[in-house]
């Protein structure tokens, strides 16, 4: 009983799109009409069987006619032969000399109703293996596989939702889009794949019909936390100041323990010019965000800037000196602080700030300019 493991670069061995692999000669080698059990990762905690299948045909070959085939090597899942050279070595513990033979082998995928083994629910496998490339970040992957699933049931509501999510990752909002029309045409009241067509359209600088998803998403659940967090930032962009307020409020009033709300809250009224109002703001985010280090960060370099702007200098200093601490190479925080040491007149320590942004980015023109703007005043 033949078993192989596939990984990641063989994605589309799951998804019906290749029916080859390349393997290293076996002690006893491959025939026609040998059944494959073939199975996804098959050392790792992510095993799991995908499929049996039936030889068709093999071909055996040194590894001095395979290892230059380009072609060869794409059609078994690799960028070119060098790739698949590097990964072939990684493989095979011992040194691959050009005489070691191969075999490039053809099946044929069985029905599961001709399956000898343990059957198996393949849309639930292919789901599975979307999911967890998905949540790796492997989206160009992990889309093949929810299109996979989606031809074994193009009405399933989850897989439809999760390409569309998947899709808008890839920056392909239109297709996003269908997706999540195709699952909201199966379940017009779901509040989450409203939402989610929403941050799609919004996505694609389609702002006022992102509006009208949100309409539709706050109409099937008037208190979702995730509708209303988006629906206060959509209606901010279209320049709807009070109502994003009132939003942000309202979703305040079910949860005030949400550090980033408080945050998006303080960054609104910085934008209406309620300083004072936003400095609050941030300070709540700030107590409530002291574990996460990038939202602290930002949380203090707002705080600084609402500061600066109610001329508060030296505490706005204190905040940049904290974002910086949490990320010494972040250059807005830098040039921020830059920018104050200016209007304190501490033009020196200022220029050695500028110096220091165009180190970490030499193509940085604000920094630039301010530090010349500094050498004229020292």
């Amino acid at each position: 009983m033949p078993i192989m493991s596939f990984g990641s670069q063989n994605i589309n061995i799951i998804t019906h799109k290749k029916a080859m692999t390349i393997r290293k000669l076996w002690k006893n080698p491959l025939k026609v009409g040998d059944r494959l059990h073939c199975y996804w990762n098959l050392v790792s905690k992510e095993k799991k069987k995908i499929f049996e299948a039936e030889v068709t045909d093999v071909k055996t070959l040194p590894f001095k006619e395979i290892k230059n085939n380009d072609k060869l090597a794409q059609e078994e899942g690799y960028i070119d032969a060098k790739d698949m050279v590097r990964e072939f070595k990684k493989m095979y513990l011992n040194e691959i000399s050009d005489d070691d033979l191969f075999q490039i082998i053809y099946f044929e995928k069985l029905d599961l109703d001709k399956w000898k083994g343990e059957k198996i629910d393949q849309k639930e496998m292919i789901t599975q293996r979307a999911d967890i490339l998905f949540d790796t970040g492997k989206y160009d992957k992990s889309t093949l596989c929810y299109d996979a699933a989606l031809r074994i049931d193009p009405s399933d509501v989850y897989l439809l939702n999760k390409q569309g999510d998947n899709l808008t990752r890839l920056n392909r909002f239109d297709e996003a889009i269908e997706c999540y029309d195709k699952a909201l045409a199966i379940e017009d009241d779901n509040e989450y794949i409203w939402n989610n067509k929403a941050i799609a359209m919004l996505n694609s600088g389609n702002v006022e019909e992102a509006l009208k998803a949100s309409d539709s998403a706050l109409k099937a659940n008037p208190d979702s936390a995730v509708v209303l967090y988006w629906r206060g930032f959509i209606l901010e962009i279209l320049s709807q100041f009070d109502q994003a307020l009132e939003v942000y409020d309202k979703l305040l009033k079910i949860d005030d323990t949400n550090p980033e709300v408080w945050n998006a809250r303080g960054n609104l009224l910085t934008d209406m010019d309620r300083a004072e109002e936003a400095l609050e703001s941030y300070d709540k985010a700030l107590e409530l965000c002291l574990d996460d280090s990038e939202l602290d960060a930002t949380a203090q370099n707002r705080k600084g800037n609402a500061l600066m702007e109610l001329l508060r200098f030296e505490e706005a200093i204190e905040c940049y000196d904290k974002a910086i601490s949490l990320e010494p190479h972040n250059t807005s925080f830098l040039l921020n602080k830059g920018v104050v040491l200016m209007e304190l007149g501490n033009f020196a320590e200022a220029e050695n700030i500028f110096t220091k942004v165009l180190a970490i980015d030499s193509s940085n023109d604000d920094a630039r300019v301010l530090k010349m703007e500094c050498l004229e005043n020292m």
